[in-house]
């Protein structure tokens, strides 16, 4: 106990020394067994963008087919005209299924109200009366609209999944060579190993999540003033301070 008290003071000095920059915690992924972490890795791509609109309480982006049963112009889940159900549209980005900005920050509330929302329209109960074609339809939508809440709802998969649209994929699986950094992930890792108490491990936790804020706070900063590689160098060590949140969580 008294080891894992120091070494949590130590992470806690270490920490402020190394990266006074400025993240918030969504437990994502575990802890790789290695003392290894992704390093950013560009990848440059194009992205369609489409005009949001809304129905009633459906939040319907337009889509640029039209409908496969009338011909009419279609709408992400519904036909306006005929209300048949569409098939995916894969030019509907995330945040337009859900009617929101497209901007790093979000309300969560407005969020999960809105998914709330789609899951009943798309409810197995409320479309059973459907042809085979619809249901099916349904089905693949709902599993869209789960995978768009997931992702938006993160802060780091949203990050990523905001510079993919802007054209910039960021590669997990390259390692950090920073020397300090990799000194921290060993000290963070023995802490959390040797902890044996959930005193002990909600003390790492709060610091972790401190540092999450703070890469996530940069991660804005990069990003609206398009400082790409730097915004890239923020979700690596968000994705870092993620992973020893999971592990965290695993042992409380």
């Amino acid at each position: 106990m008294k080891k894992t008290k120091t070494m949590v003071a130590s992470i806690s000095t270490l920490i402020r020394r190394t990266y006074p920059s400025t993240n918030r915690c969504n437990s994502l992924a575990t802890i790789q067994s290695q003392t290894q972490l992704p390093r950013e890795s560009l990848q440059h791509h194009s992205s369609a963008e489409g005009r949001l609109r809304f129905s009633g309480r459906v939040f319907c982006s337009e889509s640029g087919a039209g409908c496969w049963n009338c011909g009419e112009k279609a709408a992400f889940l519904f036909c306006n005209s005929c209300r048949s159900i569409q098939p995916v549209d894969d030019s509907v980005d995330y945040f337009q299924i859900f009617g929101l900005e497209k901007k790093y920050e979000i309300d969560p509330g407005s969020l999960e109200g809105k998914y709330k929302d789609w899951q009943k329209k798309l409810h197995p109960d409320l479309v059973h009366n459907k042809s085979k074609k619809e249901r099916d339809y349904a089905a693949e939508q709902s599993a869209k609209v789960t995978e768009a809440c997931r992702t938006l709802t993160k802060r780091l998969s949203r990050a990523m999944y905001i510079m993919k649209l802007n054209g910039v994929n960021v590669n997990e699986e390259e390692t950090i060579t920073d020397p300090t950094l990799l000194m921290e992930i060993m000290e963070l890792r023995e802490a959390i190993s040797e902890a044996d108490d959930s005193t002990s491990l909600n003390q790492i936790r709060s610091q972790v999540q401190e540092k999450l804020k703070q890469w996530s706070d940069s991660f804005v900063e990069a990003f609206e003033s398009q400082k790409f590689d730097d915004a890239v160098k923020c979700i690596q060590r968000m994705t870092y301070y993620e992973r020893a949140c999971e592990e965290i969580l695993k042992k409380l």
